[in-house]
């Protein structure tokens, strides 16, 4: 199918933040899926290629960056704040239903990984959403936390966790202060002082990122402190439209065991699954699985 991609900017508290639009070639008012990208990254790295494929399908796409990151206005930069960022979301949802030729009543949610929570707890609140997934979702601090120290355990991890959390409490301040943040990689080795921090973490993540785009593996180290009391998965019970929970088997970075839990609880839930670790979702047959399960279940709920 044919299809359009447009700029396609919305404002949030004053700040404008990038988005673009597909628009497949069909007639009438279209349902449309929101997407936006998981922790620290940007709609450049490979959310067109989901956006493409629901628009081969019918379905049209918005698919944005949050305040701070990527090509969105707001500072201080890379500075992920999560109240925020789902006040962005619920910004998006508005700003699609209030869009000429799109559906208000068939508007989707996507997210994967950090924003597979967003999207939970957005959802909860927001009875007119017509579908949701979650792909490998993070959707419990104190799981992943324990998932982390059982797949990877020693005295490294005890040392990088406490340069993490150093680093953190130091960042905490200077916000407080209005002084520029403290940044420390988003993933890296054990060591690095990454907030995703394991073997192969930085290289597997650095594979998202096409050629020629510009992305900054910093974010706040702040976040450190928060993300272990975030728990989206809670919401899951509340989530009256259906909910496609999409999980790796051999995932070290979003513990599968919690994502299952949340597809049992949700009214509406559907669970499927795939032998990959977690950024082999994002390239090759990781991708090519899970996007046919989500173009499968959107165009069930969204054109049936």
């Amino acid at each position: 199918m044919t299809w359009t991609r447009v700029d396609h900017p919305f404002r949030v508290a004053g700040t404008e933040c990038a988005a673009w639009l597909y628009r497949p070639a069909v007639a009438g008012p279209t349902p449309c899926v929101v997407l936006a990208h998981g922790f620290g990254m940007t709609r450049a790295c490979r959310l067109a290629a989901w956006a493409e494929r629901f628009a081969d399908a019918g379905l049209a796409a918005l698919v944005f960056d949050y305040r701070g990151f990527g090509d969105s206005a707001g500072e201080p930069r890379q500075v992920l704040d999560l109240a925020a960022q789902r006040t962005d979301w619920r910004a998006a949802v508005e700003h699609t239903r209030a869009t000429g030729g799109i559906d208000p009543e068939r508007v989707a949610l996507w997210g994967t990984s950090f924003s597979g929570g967003h999207v939970l707890a957005v959802a909860a609140g927001d009875p007119r959403l017509a579908a949701v997934v979650a792909q490998v979702p993070f959707v419990d601090g104190v799981a992943t936390l324990r998932g982390s120290r059982r797949s990877r355990p020693g005295a490294a991890r005890l040392r990088h966790t406490a340069r993490l959390l150093g680093d953190a409490l130091r960042d905490e301040v200077r916000g407080r202060l209005g002084r520029p943040p403290v940044l420390v990689p988003v993933a890296g080795e054990v060591g690095s002082g990454a907030v995703i921090a394991g073997p192969g973490a930085g290289d597997a993540i650095t594979r998202l990122v096409p050629a020629g785009v510009r992305w900054r593996n910093e974010v706040a180290a702040r976040v450190a402190l928060r993300v272990p009391f975030d728990r989206p998965g809670r919401h899951a019970a509340r989530i009256g439209c259906p909910l496609l929970v999409a999980v790796c088997e051999h995932d070290s970075v979003t513990p599968s065991g919690p994502a299952r839990a949340v597809a049992v609880a949700a009214p509406r839930g559907e669970l499927v699954t795939h032998p990959f670790a977690h950024f082999e979702a994002y390239v090759g047959a990781g991708f090519e699985a899970f996007c046919a399960d989500e173009v499968e279940f959107l165009r069930r709920h969204l054109l049936s």
